[in-house]
Order: structure tokens, then C-alpha cells, then sequence
């Protein structure tokens, strides 16, 4: 069986990926797999795989749901794939810019807790000397 006739169950993915079968079915759902039938049993191809491996390296990298949906809708193996990858180069680039900009706001928000522990700690010190003042 060459590698484009083969075909997965929903437990072969879900193992292979280590993923839930639910949330395979979420995908199906959202219109990002489109397993065919046999009988009641979903059967998935090589394709469907793929836009499964895409949709979580996606999610682990920021992207939306929708944004894997668009970059599975560009699949296309027969003409390189450049449309896709020209997109996705576009969409790590912004995913990027995003990720700085949380990087400096994090950054700052350190900045502010250690201002703040520096006024309670200060502040804690006062209490302490008054009330040590006021037991002599």
C-alpha cells in the first residue's frame, strides 16, 4: 500500500498524536478533517493527517483555530505548497511581532511588582519601627 493509499482510524491518529479522539471529532466538526465513511466508522487519509499535524503545531505556536483552518484550505502537495508556506512565513512573522511586544509587557509588569514589593516592604519597615517607638 503506497503512502497516499493508506489510510488511519480515528484511535490510529489520536495515538499517533497523542490527542483525544474528541477533539479529533472537534476538528471534523469546525470542517478542518474530512474523514469518509465506512459505516459508522471514520476513515482518515494521508491528507487528513497532515492538516492534523498542522492544526497542533499551529496551536503550539499560537496560532487561532481559524488560522489553521486557512492554512489547511492552502494544502496543496501538487503545486509545491508555495501559497501555504508564503502564508505561513507571513503568519509566524506577525505571530512574532506579538510575541515580542508580550515579551516587553511581561517585562515591564516585573518592573511594577518589584516597585510595588519595594513600597510594601518599605512601608511594612515604618509599621514595624512605630509600633517598636510606641512599646518603649
Amino acid at each position: 500500500m503506497t503512502r497516499a493509499q493508506r489510510t488511519y482510524s480515528i484511535s490510529d491518529l489520536a495515538s499517533e498524536l497523542d490527542i483525544t479522539t474528541r477533539a479529533i471529532r472537534f476538528y471534523e466538526e469546525q470542517g478542518m478533517l474530512h474523514p469518509a465513511r465506512r459505516g459508522q466508522e471514520r476513515v482518515y487519509n494521508p491528507k487528513d493527517r497532515v492538516a492534523l499535524k498542522l492544526i497542533l503545531r499551529g496551536k503550539r505556536i499560537g496560532f487561532s483555530l481559524a488560522e489553521c483552518k486557512t492554512l489547511i484550505e492552502l494544502y496543496d502537495p501538487q503545486a509545491g505548497n508555495h501559497i501555504q508556506l508564503n502564508i505561513m512565513l507571513d503568519m509566524i512573522n506577525e505571530r512574532r511581532v506579538q510575541l515580542e511586544q508580550q515579551i516587553l509587557d511581561i517585562q515591564q509588569m516585573q518592573i511594577e511588582l518589584d516597585t510595588a514589593e519595594e513600597r510594601c516592604l518599605s512601608a511594612l519597615e515604618k509599621t514595624k519601627k512605630a509600633s517598636a517607638k510606641e512599646g518603649l
